[in-house]
């Protein structure tokens, strides 16, 4: 009874705080679709016709269409593209391998709106590929609506290809031999045999990457300098910065987006639970990878593929750093290291350098806090959902998840409207306005995360050991702290590492939740970019993306000498 007890407070305590953090925010958008002013004591109830007017008016008619073309083409294109890919890693054994491996993972961790920034300076009217390739006819392309469906498959396939991968663990060909045995080509084999059993995994992959693509803020921001592409999320935040704001306007362009993922989920939900998992029996055994006969092809191939998607966006912005004037194209002459000096020293009377300094110093501040808070809630999440019998456990895996499929720009009118409070500022918590906020939402993105790769390690832990303490009378926190925290403390600082660098650049809750002169670094890129200061921006760019890495590296390499003399001073002891 003792035992239960306690597994019902922690597992209650990390569910309430995860309401708090996660759907009370989500909540609140929802309820202020129809009754505006709710949040600010001016209760008023809008007619359930209000729903029907972005039917209406033409930019929420043409955000919603914008949102559903994009992300219904970029996951359909990127789950082809990821599926492709992820069939020939699990099948073959190639040299370039490992390189698309940690081609995919750089893709997940740039932010949208850097890529996006990439491809406008490669493919826009004034830049590389016009001016120093001579190839004028990617403007055309890319600045529709069709190339931009092909950039954002670029950019989000990862998302398809590591949920189709992980499926192509396990071989069943005694299902294709039955099948060629019984007079079946080679291409019948793969559509009635290999296809149905990877169906769910490709659904998965195709929702993820249509979730992802459908709340995404960074594209449409960076393309707001030379492209106008209205989508639900950027409307909602142009609703948020007009004059008069109008939070009725965001509420009912919010109630959309969250449906429309909420579409996509249940479609997940039920192909998942239309399919069968029973395909798998002692007979399955791990898949062998094979070497090719043509290596260099499928390595040649593969190279090219990703100097189209990752190179193109990151080395573009890396060129054109080191240009003096981009107007004058890539030559040796028009090299030269002004930008670097000018965002690292500045300029005489230039407060850039300042913003630059102080905005590194906030945005790694404000991640660095957010990972430490989510590394803690995300171990007893995982701790509760692997080793307990808490009835919260549902509770937890729904929260969890609900962060990583709701936008940022969602997420942050929500924390507007719950932390904007008169009533909260004579107990402290009016926290609208403050960085305590930003760590707030910064926890709420990261959690995910955090969790994910923490119940990937708790899943190979015995139970028998903490079954074994708690009948010695040990309680559930000294079984964490004492047993679990030690066992997998390199997957703790592997989720802190993640949840540090999914932070620092996020571009939508840093626009939203901003704090008076309170700079942060993705928007002294993004304004830099904005104003046309291509120079200063992408310069920025890599000196940041360069700070986080080496502090990434820092703490990883720190951690394993301790993780290593911990190691040594216990062995000692035995």
């Amino acid at each position: 009874m003792t035992r239960n007890a306690s597994e019902a407070r922690w597992g209650g305590g990390v569910t309430l705080l995860l309401a708090v953090f996660i759907f009370l925010p989500l909540l609140a958008v929802l309820l202020n679709a129809l009754l505006p002013g709710l949040f600010f004591g001016e209760l008023q109830f809008n007619k359930i016709t209000i729903l029907g007017e972005l039917f209406h008016r033409p930019l929420w008619r043409q955000s919603l269409w914008n949102s559903v073309t994009l992300a219904g083409g970029a996951a359909t294109l990127g789950t082809l593209i990821g599926g492709a890919l992820a069939w020939l890693r699990s099948q073959w054994d190639f040299s370039a391998g490992r390189l698309l491996d940690a081609a995919v993972w750089v893709l997940l961790i740039v932010p949208s709106f850097m890529i996006a920034q990439g491809w406008v300076l490669f493919a826009g009217a004034g830049g590389i590929a016009n001016q120093s390739l001579g190839m004028p006819w990617i403007t055309s392309f890319i600045f529709t609506p069709a190339g931009l469906t092909f950039v954002m498959a670029l950019s989000k396939f990862p998302l398809a290809y590591l949920a189709i991968l992980a499926a192509t663990e396990w071989n069943v060909r005694q299902f294709a031999q039955a099948a060629r045995l019984c007079g079946a080509k080679p291409f019948t084999v793969w559509r009635t045999v290999y296809l149905p059993l990877s169906a769910p995994s490709i659904i998965a992959g195709w929702t993820l990457v249509f979730m992802d693509t459908v709340g995404d803020f960074g594209l449409p921001a960076a393309l707001s300098t030379v492209y106008k592409f209205p989508t639900l999320p950027y409307s909602i935040y142009s609703a948020l910065y007009q004059s008069p704001v109008r939070f009725d306007m965001a509420g009912v362009l919010a109630l959309y987006l969250v449906a429309l993922l909420a579409i996509a989920m249940a479609i997940l939900i039920a192909a998942l639970r239309r399919s069968r998992f029973d395909f798998l029996n002692a007979r399955a055994v791990q898949t062998v990878k094979k070497r090719p006969r043509k290596a260099w092809l499928i390595n040649s191939g593969v190279c090219a593929f990703l100097l189209l998607s990752a190179g193109v966006p990151l080395l573009t912005s890396v060129a054109v750093s080191f240009m003096e004037r981009m107007g004058n194209g890539l030559v040796w002459s028009n090299l030269s290291l002004h930008h670097y000096k000018e965002v690292l020293f500045g300029t005489d009377g230039d407060h850039r350098l300042l913003s630059f300094w102080h905005g590194l110093l906030h945005s790694l501040l404000i991640a660095v806090i957010a990972a430490v808070i989510s590394m803690v809630i995300g171990f007893i999440v995982a701790y509760v959902i692997t080793f307990t019998e808490s009835r919260f456990k549902s509770y937890l895996q729904l929260f969890s998840i609900l962060s990583l499929a709701v936008p940022g720009v969602v997420l942050g009118i929500g924390y507007i409207f719950i932390w904007n409070q008169k009533w909260l500022e004579p107990i402290g918590l009016h926290l609208y306005g403050k960085p305590a906020l930003l760590v707030i939402a910064a926890v709420a993105g990261a959690i995910p995360y955090a969790v994910r790769v923490q119940l990937g390690s708790f899943a190979n832990l015995s139970s028998t050991m903490l079954k074994a303490a708690a009948v010695q009378g040990a309680s559930i926190g000294v079984r964490m702290r004492e047993i679990v925290l030690p066992l997998a403390r390199q997957s703790i600082l592997i989720a802190s590492l993640a949840a540090m660098g999914t932070s620092v650049f996020d571009l939508a809750l840093s626009s939203m939740l901003q704090p008076p002169n309170f700079v942060l670094m993705p928007l002294v890129i993004d304004r830099a970019f904005e104003f046309a200061n291509y120079g200063y921006a992408t310069a920025a760019t890599v000196i940041s993306g360069l700070a986080v890495i080496a502090v990434i590296l820092t703490v990883q390499t720190a951690g394993k000498r301790l993780f290593g003399k911990l190691d040594r001073q216990q062995g000692g002891t035995e």
